[in-house]
């Protein structure tokens, strides 16, 4: 599933692509007949990210909601759409331009009450400029649910995954085992200061580097990481391998369903 970085770069390029344009919106598949109806031929007004939610805004006050699940893709391409292969769930048609949605857990149409209360349920997101983390922290300070979950619950916090919840733990030295409330408000303040950092670069370089200047492959001599996600990583996907700060060995657990990553020796328990 994207993380929230993802999201915001996706939401960038739509809007480069259509912002300002009448647009022509089907549904090749047929599962979004009625909801591409409500849009088709309206000017695209506004595309905003909101953690891991995509919404297409329209001169009608339509809002396309699209969340990609495990399995949603976008493609783009220039000049006229090619003959739809597949199950091809939305089309976005512009001025010498288009875009295919493919497999979202979501794709539909609200209003505008109905894309308020959707983000309502979504957590703040440290990648937008109007995020409050104090609602996240009200929560946090309440739970005895590990943080390590939490900070993938995304009525909580959105837009973190798998990637940026193992490695914000494993830069503040923090068990992803302890329990939330248990998380002082300096180091919950500093992990949500990282995250907008992290995070916002990942946005704007369109991969996840997390480790320190002192970390990377050239102050340490060490080869690049190679993995299809790319960028430099402490401890996501190096199960076994040694901590690239302390030396002890990655370690790896299904946590909720996910598996989790950590350094014994750097987040002890």
């Amino acid at each position: 599933m994207p993380e929230g970085h993802v999201v915001h770069a996706l939401a960038r390029r739509l809007g480069r692509m259509f912002v300002g344009q009448a647009v022509r919106v089907d549904s090749p598949q047929g599962r979004f007949w009625d909801g591409a109806a409500l849009v088709d031929g309206q000017v695209v007004a506004k595309v905003e990210a909101h953690g891991k939610h995509l919404f297409i805004g329209f001169a009608n006050r339509g809002w396309m909601h699209v969340h990609l699940g495990l399995y949603g893709k976008w493609r783009f391409g220039d000049g006229d759409p090619p003959v739809p292969v597949g199950q091809v769930r939305a089309r976005i048609v512009g001025d010498g331009a288009w875009a295919e949605l493919r497999g979202p857990s979501v794709c539909e149409v609200l209003d505008d009450l109905g894309r308020r209360d959707a983000i309502r349920r979504i957590g703040p997101d440290p990648i937008r400029r109007d995020a409050d983390p104090g609602p996240a922290w009200e929560k946090a300070s309440r739970s005895a649910s590990p943080i390590g979950i939490l900070l993938m619950d995304q009525a909580v916090i959105s837009g973190v995954g798998n990637i940026y919840r193992a490695e914000v733990l494993f830069r503040h030295g923090i068990s992803p085992y302890r329990p939330s409330r248990e998380v002082t408000r300096e180091e919950f303040d500093a992990v949500w200061a990282d995250l907008v950092g992290l995070m916002r670069d990942g946005a704007r370089r369109g991969r996840i580097d997390t480790v320190r200047r002192e970390h990377t492959p050239r102050a340490m001599g060490r080869p690049p990481r190679r993995d299809r996600h790319g960028g430099e990583v402490y401890v996501y996907r190096r199960t076994g391998r040694p901590c690239l700060a302390c030396g002890t060995p990655v370690a790896s657990a299904d946590l909720n369903g996910r598996t989790l990553y950590w350094c014994p020796g750097c987040q002890p328990t």
